[in-house]
């Protein structure tokens, strides 16, 4: 496939705020907060901010990286390794690592939820039962009888 004059390949296009907030479903308040964080660095125009593929790629990751319970902090080393002239190995390392351990506090997360879960919906089966004796007992229901 040839490349026509005047075309541009999505490495060297820019984007605007306005069609990255559309993509990601994100706000201008947010790419303009990972910028300040230094996560993001959009090239000016006057006023315009103007992303580029790199930014656009690193605002995914930032936000896959959130989605999964990174901090800011944490994702902006994560990204900041990849200038490291050593063909990524660092970063890939230290991703790995980071990545892992996330992934186990996921896990005992998870099992503390359904543990949870599971502790609530007994309790509820007990509330309700309680509820139906004293329903069927001829006591009137608080919460019915309330208003």
């Amino acid at each position: 496939m040839t490349k026509k004059p005047g075309d541009k390949s999505n490495r060297d296009r820019s984007y605007s705020i306005t069609e990255l907030c559309k993509e990601f479903d994100v706000t201008p308040r947010t790419l303009r907060f990972y910028e300040q964080k230094g996560l993001l660095s959009p090239a000016r125009r006057g006023w315009t901010r103007l992303f580029s593929y790199r930014d656009r790629a690193r605002l995914s990751l930032i936000l896959r990286g959130k989605r999964v319970g990174f901090s800011l902090e944490e994702i902006k080393e994560m990204l900041d390794l990849y200038n490291l002239r050593d063909g990524q190995l660092t970063q890939l390392r230290v991703a790995s690592t980071k990545m892992r351990e996330r992934l186990n506090a996921l896990q005992v997360q998870r099992v503390e939820l359904d543990q949870a879960i599971a502790d609530l919906e007994r309790t509820v089966e007990i509330v309700d039962g309680m509820l139906k004796q004293r329903n069927e007992g001829g006591a009137p229901d608080p919460v019915v009888n309330a208003s």
